[in-house]
């Protein structure tokens, strides 16, 4: 097939209608019991193809996570870290998906997490909306900083803050993708160097900047920007300029997570893609048939299938190829999508 019409063809696969997402102040919703461990279930087509080991991750009392509104982080030791809206806050598994601690009780909800190493020490962070701020953590969960600093006020405000990401020389970059649209660029030191972005669907706009990775495949580092309803993948330079348009026809991407040249990209619209590096998509894993369950944070565990994504919101791949699912539920669920060694 002609490498045009292929790319067209797999657009028209990707373009699906909307479902209806609300706020980030939506209610968090009650913990109930998790369901009974699941066999797993194939996933993905082609060379990409995975094991799907829905509600992996238990809490020891064998209730669910609770609300699940946030995103998952890896350790270089093999740590699966993954927000909650509940009282537990911050989950840490083993591979196993045994509980290994909870951490940050003082600080719950935390919409994306990172990890960033500096020198030999890595740091946890994460966009926290309660607080309308970026918070740099120990991987005990303690606060070490904040951006902005106190006292630096940024334009718009920081209501809804959904994701953070560090650049090279340590600045942080905090989107604020559930109200002005812009992205704040901050010293290691928390002051504010920069603002773009807004609100549009043009080249310097976005509607729901919900995601952002630095994308190191290009040479020099850009940005990676889930511009959720505007249904794409955008890059930007360090300084906020536009570079171009990554990929499109998105089915409402939440978040990414890079391993070598491929991209996973968690989409509300009950699935997770992967794409190459030119933003082709080379696999679908979940693809949830039922669009009634699409960005549906009420799905009932009993009406959730193994195999099956209702609400992919924050993911991250392990060094092994293993990708770390997490749902955006109001009882909470988590998926070990395993590689299939071939």
């Amino acid at each position: 097939m002609h490498t045009t019409t292929r790319c067209l063809a797999l657009l028209a696969l990707l373009a699906l209608p909307a479902a209806a997402h609300p706020d980030a102040d939506t209610p968090a919703g009650e913990r109930g019991a998790a369901p009974a461990a699941a066999g797993p279930v194939q996933t993905g087509n082609g060379s990409h193809r995975f094991e799907a080991h829905a509600w992996w991750g238990k809490l020891p009392d064998g209730k669910a996570l609770g609300p699940t509104h946030g995103g998952v982080a890896i350790d270089q030791a093999g740590l699966i870290y993954a927000s909650t809206e509940a009282a537990h806050s911050i989950c840490v598994f083993r591979p196993d998906g045994s509980l290994v601690k909870h951490i940050s009780p003082d600080k719950t909800g935390f919409h994306s997490l990172m990890i960033h190493k500096e020198g030999d020490t890595e740091f946890l962070y994460g966009a926290y909306g309660r607080g309308e701020q970026a918070v740099k953590m120990d991987l005990k969960g303690k606060t070490i900083q904040t951006f902005p600093r106190e006292g630096v006020t940024v334009p718009d405000g920081l209501k809804g803050v959904t994701a953070v990401a560090v650049a090279p020389d340590g600045s942080v970059f905090l989107a604020v993708g559930y109200g002005s649209n812009r992205i704040h660029r901050f010293s290691p030191s928390g002051e504010l160097l920069k603002t773009f972005g807004g609100r549009g669907d043009g080249p310097n706009g976005f509607r729901a900047c919900h995601g952002l990775i630095l994308d190191n495949r290009f040479g020099e580092p850009r940005l990676l920007v889930a511009d959720r309803e505007n249904r794409r993948l955008v890059h930007l330079d360090l300084e906020g300029e536009f570079l171009g348009v990554h990929a499109v026809g998105m089915r409402r991407p939440c978040a990414m997570s890079l391993r070598g040249d491929l991209l996973a990209v968690a989409e509300l619209e009950g699935r997770v893609t992967l794409l190459d590096k030119n933003g082709n998509p080379v696999a679908f894993l979940g693809d949830n048939p039922n669009k009634g369950q699409w960005a549906n944070f009420g799905v009932e565990p009993a009406d959730m299938k193994p195999g099956e994504f209702t609400a992919p919101h924050g993911l991250c791949w392990d060094a092994e190829g293993n990708l770390y699912v997490e749902e955006w539920n109001k009882t909470g669920r988590l998926t070990r999508l395993a590689a299939i060694k071939r």
